[in-house]
């Protein structure tokens, strides 16, 4: 004989009872999942804090990552095309204060160790250093800044801007004024970070061009890029 469930009046089969159950179960997977904190724990995710106000000025000091190059175009014997010879020291050290008016305060400046130029040759480092820049009686360059263009007055602790930095470079014994174009980030720790470019002349500094056998030609331009990084003190 075969088995039959019967409804009855005022009686709930077990089917009825069993999606009633099922549902139910559901309902309190569904609110679990909405209760429970993200993959990976460590509760619902926070907004990053809101960076510190600007500033009116700053005294800024240079920490490590920062790097000086200097790039001159080259013609080698029996190479038919140019290549750019490319030294770098990343002995860079010095100070940079602006005022709150924008002004750069007195005792800003920045040297570089010319000493430890380093390119990837080094019979050409030993020219640069002992015919050229002659380190042994001038080891180091030296930039006094002037003025500076682009810095908004109350420096912020985000965000990016050009800039213009005007002073008087000193190479070789000599002095001369230059002007580095480039680009700085803020960032929210403190640090202004970026680069600046500029370019000269042999003759602007009285240096001598390189002449070796295997050196055809030199380009009379010099080009020297400055990668800072500046913290606030």
């Amino acid at each position: 004989m075969k088995n039959k469930f019967v409804v009855s009046a005022g009686k709930t089969s077990w089917l009825s009872s069993l999606g009633l159950v099922s549902s139910g179960m559901l309902l309190m997977v569904a609110i679990a999942s909405a209760q429970a904190p993200p993959a990976g724990g460590g509760g619902p995710r926070q907004a990053p804090p809101p960076p510190p106000p600007p500033t009116a000025g700053a005294h800024l000091a240079i920490v490590d990552g920062s790097s000086a190059s200097y790039s001159v175009t080259e013609q080698l014997v029996g190479i038919n095309f140019p290549n750019d010879a490319v030294g770098t020291s990343t002995t860079v050290a010095g100070t940079l204060g602006i005022a709150a008016d924008g002004s750069i305060e007195a005792g800003s400046k920045l040297s570089i160790d010319l000493r430890n130029l380093k390119s990837d040759q080094d019979q050409r480092d030993n020219y640069i250093k002992t015919r050229t820049l002659e380190t042994d009686k001038f080891p180091m360059a030296e930039f006094v800044p002037t003025k500076i263009k682009g810095i908004p007055t109350m420096i912020p602790f985000q965000g990016q801007t050009g800039l213009e930095l005007t002073g008087n470079m000193t190479i070789h014994g000599v002095t001369k004024e230059v002007t580095f174009q480039g680009i700085a980030t803020f960032g929210r720790d403190g640090t202004i970070a970026g680069r600046g470019k500029t370019s000269f002349t042999f003759a602007t500094f009285g240096l001598t061009k390189p002449s070796i056998s295997r050196l055809m030609s030199v380009d009379d331009k010099i080009n020297l890029d400055v990668v800072f990084k500046f913290k606030r003190n």
